[in-house]
């Protein structure tokens, strides 16, 4: 059976994904003309179903409240934004049908969403065919390269160079010996690729890797080998419940005391799933964190309108990037004075905003969000002041092109 994963899907998927893609017609198809009146429709795909469906449900919340907050602003001179949610189901020929769907049938001027690697490249293919701007909004190192990169793809969520980057430049400390357990598909990969590109020159020692497939319910037979590598530091590189499962296994067999467990993005609703002496000490990284607040006008401000919306529930990270694809996009609508493709663009890379965690701009060569990692820890249940307080924030790391990869690396060549 094919692996499907929230972060990316096996290379099989991928390419049947694509193929999908070919069979509805859309490669080389032509550019799609779209009145400049009307509602202004937003597409927006994400896995409602399966397992990843609380953080598609979570990411739809937020982006619902973007949608009402510029309706009630006015919207573009009184025309109003339109969210139409799709259900993708995690695989490629899915969301490829429904992009299709939602540009030609529903004539969405915009798609945003996607929650895996292969996904989103699928949902990238139809819209960049069609000449239709997408925000992906699931993290990926693979979007932003040239070969996979159009004018019409831009990239909200993190990627794996930036989160895992600024994990290691934390947690990483020059003679430690690190061990790698990291999912076999695409996301586990480029994690673990960030992580070893980071650690080389801090002067951390790989001691070993091991690979696991997606949703293995037992990890018993890797933990020995773990142990074995005798580590300071564990990395885990992995997402959804696999990331809950195989911490809670590797705290059973005792790895967590003499290695420290760190993971590239530690997750708001696996902490949540799984009891905080599980997780207690677990570093890693975030986009978001609604303790944020404190400090953060826009966070404050953020939340403070989510917990209206919903009955005072809190945004969660994954979340989040629903709520700052739609604001950019819209406050882009807004700046172009309608919904022309090119003018958006032109919007969108020049786009200086700050709607949820502090500044926030699209690089242009590749079009990635340039923005703040936050190095987080899962706090003891004696530090937790309300069940919300999950993690206390070591350090913030400021949105920097210098901690990308180059536009060259990437293949982009100098405009």
């Amino acid at each position: 059976m094919t692996q499907t994963t929230k972060q990316g899907l096996s290379r099989r998927s991928l390419i049947k994904g694509t193929a999908s893609v070919a069979a509805l017609g859309v490669l080389g198809a032509p550019r799609i003309a779209r009145a400049d009146e009307g509602p202004i429709k937003i597409g927006f795909p994400v896995p409602i179903t399966g397992p990843f469906g609380a953080e598609a449900k979570d990411q739809v919340k937020s982006a619902e409240l973007a949608v009402k907050q510029f309706n009630a602003a006015g919207g573009l001179n009184g025309r109003l934004a339109e969210l139409l949610v799709r259900d993708d189901k995690l695989n490629p020929g899915e969301a490829a049908t429904r992009t299709l769907e939602l540009i030609e049938k529903d004539k969405a001027h915009f798609i945003v969403g996607a929650l895996s690697s292969a996904v989103q490249l699928s949902v990238n293919e139809v819209t960049r065919a069609r000449g239709v701007i997408y925000i992906s909004i699931s993290q990926s190192d693979t979007i932003n390269e040239a070969k996979d990169f159009s004018r019409f793809t831009f990239h909200e969520a993190l990627n794996p160079q930036m989160t895992a980057g600024a994990v290691a430049r934390h947690a990483f400390k020059k003679g430690q010996k690190v061990a790698y357990l990291a999912a076999d598909y695409a996301y586990g990969h480029e994690m673990l690729a960030a992580f070893k590109r980071t650690a080389a020159p801090i002067g951390v020692e790989t001691v070993g890797e091991v690979l696991h497939p997606f949703g293995a319910p037992d990890y018993s037979a890797f933990m020995p080998r773990l142990m074995s590598m005798k580590a300071d530091i564990l990395c885990i590189c992995n997402f959804g419940r696999d990331q809950a499962n195989s911490i809670k296994q590797a705290v059973d067999f005792g790895l967590k005391g003499p290695s420290k467990i760190v993971v590239p993005v530690l997750l708001h609703n696996q902490r949540l799933a799984s009891s905080p002496d599980v997780f207690e000490g677990v570093v890693g990284g975030a986009n978001y964190y609604w303790g944020i607040e404190d400090h953060n006008a826009s966070a404050k401000t953020f939340n403070d309108a989510f917990r209206a919306a919903y009955n005072g529930a809190i945004p969660t990270d994954y979340g989040t990037y629903g709520y700052t694809a739609v604001r950019s996009l819209l406050m882009a609508v807004k700046e172009a004075g309608g919904t022309d493709t090119d003018k958006v663009i032109t919007a969108l890379e020049g786009l200086k905003y700050d709607v949820a965690k502090g500044p926030q701009s699209y690089r242009k060569c590749d079009h990635q969000s340039v923005q703040s990692v936050f190095v987080i820890e899962s706090k003891k249940k004696s530090e937790m002041k309300t069940d919300a307080d999950l993690f206390k924030v070591l350090a913030t790391e400021a949105g920097d092109p210098a901690t990308l990869r180059s536009c060259e690396q990437l293949g982009h060549k100098p405009s």
